[in-house]
């Protein structure tokens, strides 16, 4: 571990929460619930995933054996404030079914499954890559894992602290290489470069007023 990267990777994390606070990502009532989450999160915004957990909800549908039991066009429905509803009522039915066959539907017993076995387990589960196993893996499951956005490589090569070239597994290996593995850390750093992200590392950045406007790995204040 290099001391220089860490304090550098400390200290980016030290500029987000002076200035936007603990975060206490991520929302939900029940592992379970962060697991379905984690689907529905896909290639949307977390305010039309509540919708879909709030039909969920309603309709006593984040009982894993209610879910099962359902049609699947019938949790479709439940589920289309999500986007790609169709294609995530099947991810859930297939995130379903490995829980029910490898645990049980006992999470504890998936928590204290080790880690490597466990991510090439839900990697093998339809529907689920590498960002959303990690989800699963550090929010639902307590696992010191670096989950990896397309904020983090944005705000992380931006600032000069990987090259863009990098990939996920890439990015992921130098944060947690360079950052003691901690699950409320990586929790919280995850949380405040989603946040960052959104509201200001965008395709077409907005940095005035960005906690990291004048923070680059390599001098300077530039941000481009």
């Amino acid at each position: 571990m290099s001391q220089a990267y860490e304090k550098l990777l400390l200290e980016a994390y030290r500029l987000m929460l002076a200035a936007f606070g603990p975060l206490n990502w991520w929302p939900g009532d029940s592992p379970w619930e962060v697991m379905v989450g984690a689907i529905l999160t896909q290639n949307t915004a977390w305010s039309n995933v509540e919708k879909a957990i709030i039909n969920l909800k309603v309709h006593d549908m984040l009982d894993v054996s209610k879910m099962a039991a359902t049609p699947i066009e019938q949790l479709a429905q439940l589920i289309r404030p999500s986007g790609y509803y169709k294609q995530k009522a099947k991810k859930l039915k297939a995130l379903v079914s490995f829980f029910q066959r490898e645990y049980g539907c006992d999470i504890d017993k998936m928590r204290k499954e080790e880690l490597p076995g466990l991510r090439d387990k839900l990697l093998g589960v339809h529907g689920i890559g590498p960002e959303t196993a990690d989800s699963i893996l550090l929010y639902a499951l307590d696992k010191p894992v670096f989950v990896v956005d397309a904020y983090t490589k944005r705000i992380s090569s931006r600032h000069g602290i990987i090259p863009e070239s990098y990939n996920y597994y890439q990015t992921q290996e130098f944060f947690e290489m360079h950052i003691v593995p901690d699950v409320a850390l990586y929790n919280e750093y995850h949380a405040l470069i989603v946040y960052t992200g959104k509201e200001f590392c965008r395709p077409k950045p907005r940095c005035t007023g960005c906690p990291l406007e004048r923070f680059n790995a390599e001098g300077g204040a530039k941000c481009t």
